[in-house]
């Protein structure tokens, strides 16, 4: 069985900490380099649930796509959540390594998996990473729909193939337009909109659209938007990750065991409302 050095050492040739933006913070949050590693645990976010099932399963090792630190901290009190969370893997020998924005832009990275769960083809990236030669790392993806489908469609497909959540998908546009060429971009996308509109896709997928950008986003061109829980656009990276994993454990003989967490650990638990498309307000 390998050591969680060399499990490390193989993850980072699959996101290479560098390749990270400067302001998040990834890599090794704790766990023993000599430690031996049979079962890793994939999942979005390093919250309690998560490592209370990875005590559960007997794991080694979580990959999480989120921080649990992004910023500094002065302490890890147990009497803190995120303390409470480093106590419970190190009492337990469980390490935790963080793979973010350096698997956003990988190749194949966050962006990817997405489109395979919505059955889009990948031509590109968004925004290209300038240091690739291949042309293939990059935040987001351009993708193309075949066959074509209305946003209505459309969305009812990205409900249905995306994990559920309570805020479910919320889309901006006509829902009988026809859709051919979709950008994606998993987890928080409203910066990226100046690159959505220069590559003249007929939709954009991702998550945490903000009322202002998207209501300007409407305003500028018949850009369909669909809108879907942070969460559920980044979990479909977990299971892309482990088949990866499970790749080179088999090349090396390694022989480790890959779970996928299936917890929501969206933070949203409900929604009250009209179903329907909203009415415009009567008056007094």
């Amino acid at each position: 069985m390998p050591a969680l050095s060399e499990v490390i050492a193989a993850l980072e040739t699959l996101w290479p900490p560098q390749r990270a933006e400067q302001w998040d913070a990834v890599g090794t949050v704790c766990g023993d380099p000599a430690a031996p590693v049979t079962r890793v645990l994939f999942a979005v976010d390093p919250v309690q649930e998560v490592v209370d099932e990875a005590v559960t399963l007997g794991a080694d090792l979580i990959v999480a796509h989120h921080p649990l630190y992004l910023r500094g901290t002065t302490t890890v009190s147990a009497g803190t959540f995120k303390g409470r969370v480093v106590h419970t893997l190190i009492k337990n020998d469980i390490a935790l390594h963080v793979a973010h924005t350096n698997a956003d832009s990988a190749d194949p990275g966050v962006s990817d998996a997405l489109a395979g769960a919505l059955g889009l083809r990948v031509t590109g990236p968004l925004v290209p990473d300038p240091t690739d030669p291949s042309g293939r790392r990059g935040l987001g993806r351009v993708c193309e729909l075949d066959p074509p489908l209305t946003l209505a469609e459309f969305a009812d497909r990205a409900a249905r193939h995306l994990p559920a959540t309570a805020q479910g998908i919320r889309v901006a546009g006509d829902p009988g337009r026809t859709l051919r060429t979709v950008a994606v971009c998993g987890g928080s996308g409203d910066s990226l909109f100046d690159q959505v509109r220069a590559a003249g896709v007929d939709a954009y997928v991702t998550a945490d659209l903000r009322h202002h950008p998207a209501s300007e986003a409407q305003q500028h061109s018949p850009l369909a938007l669909v809108d879907a829980a942070h969460w559920a656009t980044e979990w479909p990276w977990t299971e892309q990750a482990a088949a990866q994993l499970d790749e080179i454990s088999d090349r090396h003989g390694w022989g480790l065991r890959t779970h996928v967490s299936r917890l929501v650990t969206d933070p949203w638990t409900g929604r009250f409302g009209r179903e329907a498309a909203p009415e415009a307000p009567t008056g007094a």
